[in-house]
C-alpha cells in the first residue's frame, strides 16, 4: 500500500469505529502495530485526528479516535483521489481481459 492510501483506510476506518485500538487497527488494515502506531501520531501531527482517552475505561491506555473538521475534509480529497486511480487500475484490467477474452475465442474456433 502506498501513504495516501494507508492514511485513506485509516481516517475511514477510525470514522467508522473510532474506539479500535490500534491493535485492532493493525490487524484490520494487514499493517504492523508500529506502522500503525506511527500513521496516528502522524495523522495527530497533522490536526487530522483526535485522540482522547477513555475517561472510565478500565483500560487507561484506550483512546478513542475523532476525526477533526480537516481530517474530514483531506479523507474526501483521498477519497476521490482513491477512486480516481482505482478507475484507472479498472480499465487497465478491464482492457486486459477483453483482449484476453478474444485471445480465447479465437483459440476456441
Amino acid at each position: 500500500m502506498y501513504e495516501d492510501e494507508i492514511e485513506y483506510r485509516l481516517l475511514k476506518t477510525l470514522e467508522g469505529q473510532p474506539d479500535l485500538s490500534q491493535r485492532d487497527l493493525a490487524g484490520k488494515m494487514n499493517l504492523s502495530l508500529g506502522k500503525i502506531n506511527f500513521c496516528i501520531q502522524a495523522l495527530v501531527k497533522k490536526g487530522l485526528v483526535k485522540a482522547n482517552n477513555f475517561r472510565n475505561s478500565k483500560n487507561k491506555i484506550a483512546y478513542f479516535y475523532k476525526l477533526t473538521p480537516i481530517g474530514i475534509e483531506q479523507k474526501t480529497r483521498l477519497t476521490v483521489r482513491f477512486l480516481q486511480k482505482k478507475m484507472v487500475e479498472y480499465d487497465s484490467l478491464k482492457l486486459e481481459i477483453d483482449e484476453l477474452q478474444e485471445e480465447v475465442n479465437r483459440l476456441s474456433i
